[in-house]
């Protein structure tokens, strides 16, 4: 059986892939500091799965730590990689901060799975790396243009620094360009998890209608779009999940195309900040208490995925809509009002 190790176990899309992972039969090792999640996930996952999956609390900044998690796993055969800062807002405040760890972390990784020899590497990846497209739907060969933040250009020089080590190394990867991950696991015992003020939209809309916080930002109704606010692909964290399970499987049965392929990972549709707003009014019955404000830098306009290497070539499918993707996110935030509310 393979070992796949994850990194960014413990975060929203790290958690969901694990879940799929080990219902395909794959073994998962995971590293995860909690920078940017809990160990709340790990529970989720017990109590989904039956499996309780070791985790490594190390910064992959510090390469000693992280090669020690592989002298300590000799059957890791793959890494999926999602640890990293990824708030857009907060990249444009802080560049060095996002610089320094999505890429020093990546290059730590890169330079272990040469020493060990780990033939398969599955990147997470993002549309921020097509910056504000020409034209819409993207694919994967639409040009990548100038990124709209340093969060989008780290994962731009992610993407050209794993294509240069897997030709130089013989070694095979996949990035995947994902899109607006949302929602929750069905079962409820895991979701979207952002410590401190949310950076997403799906989670400013539950905690803003749960009164976590006291109102909602639209940032701009002033784009040229049909409402003028932006539009968005959103996807949900399963089907995203699933993709990376699919990947992993692609490249163990040696059937990638190059040493580095590309895919989209999007629904195809593009949907507003305001329609998704209004999409939650209809599934939670509440109106939402929200105002329009200015323009947010680092903010594209408009983008949705073209979807179909995806589909074709990985046998990936989409089985959320948006209505299922915001309704499994606000029984997500119902359930985690319903555990504050427990004694202690």
């Amino acid at each position: 059986m393979s070992t796949i190790l994850v990194t960014g176990g413990a975060g929203f899309i790290g958690s969901h892939t694990i879940i799929d992972l080990i219902s395909n039969g794959f073994d998962v090792i995971s590293i995860d500091n909690f920078s940017g999640s809990t160990p709340q996930a790990f529970e989720g996952i017990e109590k989904i799965t039956g499996k309780k999956v070791k985790n490594y609390a190390i910064d992959l900044t510090n390469f000693e730590e992280t090669r020690e998690v592989f002298n300590q796993n000799s059957t890791i055969k793959g890494i999926i990689h999602f640890a990293a800062y990824k708030a857009v807002g907060e990249s444009v405040q802080l560049p060095l901060k996002y610089y320094e760890n999505n890429l020093f972390g990546l290059i730590n990784l890169l330079k272990c799975a040469q020493e060990f020899s780990i033939p398969h590497f599955v990147f997470s990846s993002s549309c921020t790396v097509y910056g504000n497209p020409d034209t819409i739907p993207v694919t994967e060969s639409s040009p990548i243009k100038t990124a709209e933040s340093p969060y989008g250009a780290t994962k731009q020089m992610g993407e050209v620094i794993i294509k240069d080590f897997a030709q130089a190394s013989g070694s095979n990867a996949i990035l995947l360009r994902y899109f607006n991950p949302v929602g929750a696991h069905p079962s409820g015992h895991i979701g979207e998890l952002p410590l401190g003020k949310p950076q997403n939209l799906f989670p400013v809309i539950t905690q803003t209608a749960i009164g976590k916080l006291p109102k909602m930002m639209v940032y701009g109704n002033d784009y040229d779009t049909r409402d003028g606010s932006c539009i968005r692909d959103f996807i949900h964290v399963s089907d995203i999940a699933h993709a990376h399970t699919l990947a992993v499987q692609y490249l163990l049965n040696k059937k990638n195309e190059t040493n580095c392929d590309v895919f989209n990972l999007g629904t195809g549709i593009g949907i507003t900040v305001l329609e998704a707003i209004e999409t939650f009014e209809q599934v939670s019955g509440l109106k939402l208490n929200y105002e329009i404000g200015s323009r947010r830098a680092g903010d594209v306009i408009a983008i949705y995925a073209n979807n179909n290497a995806a589909v074709n070539k990985l046998g990936w499918s989409i089985n959320y809509t948006i209505t299922e993707m915001m309704d499994t996110a606000w029984k997500w935030e119902l359930k985690l009002q319903a555990m504050s509310n427990q004694p202690k």
